[in-house]
């Protein structure tokens, strides 16, 4: 509540002074006080859209790299992915050796059985005696 003037004495007024020092100071401090809750709800709020935007990057950091793993576990494996959204089919042919198809092939298969010098062998069905017995009765 404000002093009216004619209560105040005369010999406080003061051309310089305000006419009532304690209501400004009263008021100076609940503003300061609303000027300080007010900062503080404001930080508040900051701190508070900062840790949401974090959290967010981060799932989606997370959702990403959770994407990238999958992708890479199904595209990994080409028995598992034969035919594939995203790829062309897989070739797994077998691929023909450049001398396949020339007409004297393997023509010195003989030569070095002949060259061979006698020798034991601890293997029956190697030994010389069994290679010449099933070429006389077998063939």
């Amino acid at each position: 509540m404000k002093p009216r003037l004619d209560q105040i004495p005369a010999a406080n007024l003061d051309a310089d002074d305000p006419l009532t020092d304690e209501d400004d100071e009263d008021f100076e401090e609940e503003s300061d006080d609303d000027d300080t809750a007010a900062l503080l709800a404001e930080l508040e709020k900051i701190k508070k859209e900062r840790a949401e935007e974090q959290a967010r990057k981060e799932q989606e950091q997370k959702a990403e790299e959770e994407r990238i793993r999958m992708e890479n576990i199904l595209s990994g494996n080409p028995l598992l992915n034969l035919t594939g959204p995203s790829q062309p089919q897989a070739n797994f042919k077998v691929k023909r050796r450049w001398d396949d198809d020339v007409v004297f092939k393997n023509c010195a298969k003989g030569i070095d059985d002949q060259k061979k010098d006698k020798r034991f062998v601890n293997d029956t069905l190697r030994s010389e005696f069994h290679k010449k017995f099933m070429e006389k009765y077998i063939k």
